[in-house]
């Protein structure tokens, strides 16, 4: 145990939407020894932290808890007096309805210091996602925040009823779906009118919101009828006839839709960013891992001979990476390569050589041996050297379609795909409970792999009702060999084009 005492940050997580994150809890969350989360912090946040950061779930989900609240408060305590920075992440606001105010005492107790970082609490956003504005001049300029769990009909209760009833401000009950009933019954025996509107909003600023809107009169009935259960906010007041009008998230294209990335998840993010803008909830189950090859003495050792090379072909984004790593891990940089040509395969290659300061010569736009062909047609490749350094188990068309234009290919290893295995159980589960809607596949790598996770189980079943989406010809044949029909092939070969592609068959459903 060390003599220095961490700082324990009490972190407003949000509402859900890691969007909404404060950039101060981003940075927080960064740099923390120990980060612990409740549930409905995102899990997305934690991909914030740092790798050897000590990560430890607390929530409490409808009277499962994890932990009890005096011991996520002595656990803190016993981090910090460790020596360790904690990042205390907490859905939305710490101090509106989190409790964090009792930790914070319990920190000062014990000399321990600590920092409030507000968040965005889901009274606000919630309302705000469904369309919904908490305050509008036309009806009200003031709100209230209420709690939800205590129940109604206790005869010390501190609920003013004829307070909320009279009062023309929203009234926000957070965490109040299982005493809805009793809080609407409340509500009109002390004066409110019937058929005041009134909304839940489910799992409000992420995929999975559900609104549910009537009056004090018919909301529990539609409630029942469309089974939302918590986690939920409830808001009262004319406000909440503004919805159908102003209601804006629930009308993307992808709303709501399940979709699965099986891409390794340090190039995820792109397609994540843009699927989740269209609304869609976004699973990442990445079925492969893009690692050094066991055997870096070929790459090595065409960098070290690099000077006679004539041409350097680059066929995806990881083959530039784990080359131009090598490369400097050899205290080498780009000036050695000032003789050569490049070649990219596709756009997105193209756009990260750049990044090294190196504009491709030649663009070539799929794998098709025609398209190589009509690349390389209008330059002088007979006889000159290629450097192509790629995936350990790649198609062999590219250095065969150059070597019957003349070229001396040098085909090495820079990089090699593994099978991530961790989502397993996670994928199989969703699908048996048909909680995933689509799948994508970015190479054949994350088609072959995806099956070898499902192993025994039967693949045909589980896909039934699940939309699979390729992103190209390439992928798609892998998928057919292995008894998948892709419903959606990219027509143009890009995570755009992927995106796209889903976004029309959608739309055309």
């Amino acid at each position: 145990m060390t003599d220095k005492t961490g700082t324990v940050y009490l972190i407003g997580a949000g509402p859900g939407d890691p969007g909404l994150l404060t950039i101060k809890a981003k940075e927080c969350i960064e740099t923390a020894d120990v980060v612990v989360y409740d549930y409905l912090a995102s899990p997305f946040l934690l991909n914030y932290a740092r790798s050897d950061a000590q990560i430890i779930y607390v929530g409490k989900k409808g009277g499962d808890h994890t932990l009890s609240q005096d011991k996520i408060n002595l656990l803190l305590v016993d981090k910090a007096k460790q020596g360790f920075d904690v990042a205390r992440l907490k859905g939305g606001d710490p101090f509106v309805f989190g409790r964090g105010g009792e930790e914070a005492q319990m920190l000062l107790s014990h000399g321990v210091s600590y920092e409030v970082i507000p968040g965005v609490t889901s009274a606000i956003a919630a309302p705000a996602y469904a369309g919904i504005p908490i305050t509008h001049r036309d009806h009200t300029s003031f709100v209230s925040f209420i709690t939800g769990h205590e129940d109604p009909t206790k005869k010390d209760t501190s609920m003013q009823w004829d307070v909320f009833a009279k009062s023309n401000a929203t009234l926000v009950f957070l965490m109040g779906v299982k005493n809805l009933e009793n809080i609407v019954k409340n509500l009109i025996k002390h004066g409110k009118p019937s058929d005041t509107p009134i909304a839940l909003v489910r799992w409000g600023t992420t995929a999975r919101q559900e609104t549910v809107t009537g009056t004090l009169e018919t909301i529990v009935e539609r409630v029942k009828q469309a089974k939302l259960k918590s986690p939920a906010i409830i808001v009262i007041g004319h406000v909440v006839s503004l919805r159908e009008e102003l209601a804006w998230f629930d009308k993307k294209p992808l709303f709501g839709q399940r979709i699965v990335i099986t891409r390794a998840r340090a190039q995820a993010s792109d397609l994540l960013s843009k699927l989740s803008k269209l609304g869609a909830q976004c699973i990442e189950i990445p079925t492969i891992q893009i690692v050094s090859p066991e055997d870096t003495a070929p790459l090595k050792k065409s960098i070290k001979n690099i000077k006679d090379y004539d041409w350097l072909v680059f066929t995806s984004v990881n083959g530039v990476k784990f080359f131009f790593d090598t490369l400097f891990d050899m205290g080498r940089d780009v000036r050695v390569l000032g003789h050569l040509k490049f070649a990219c395969i596709g756009p997105v290659t193209k756009e990260r050589l750049k990044n090294y300061g190196i504009i491709s010569d030649i663009l070539p736009k799929t794998y098709r041996a025609e398209s190589v062909i009509e690349a390389f047609s209008t330059v002088e490749i007979k006889d000159k050297k290629v450097l192509l350094p790629r995936a350990k188990q790649a198609r062999t068309i590219l250095p065969e379609e150059l070597t019957k234009m003349g070229a001396k290919v040098d085909d090495v290893t820079a990089y090699e795909t593994r099978l991530n295995a961790d989502g397993k159980e996670n994928l199989i589960s969703l699908l048996e409970n048909n909680e995933i809607d689509a799948i994508t596949f970015t190479s054949s790598s994350t088609v072959s792999n995806f099956m070898s996770l499902l192993e025994s189980k039967d693949a045909k079943k589980l896909l039934k009702n699940v939309v699979t989406a390729s992103i190209g010809p390439i992928t798609s044949d892998t998928a057919r060999s292995l008894d998948i029909e892709p419903d959606i092939e990219a027509k143009e070969y890009t995570i755009q084009g992927l995106v796209n592609s889903l976004l029309a068959y959608y739309e055309g459903k």
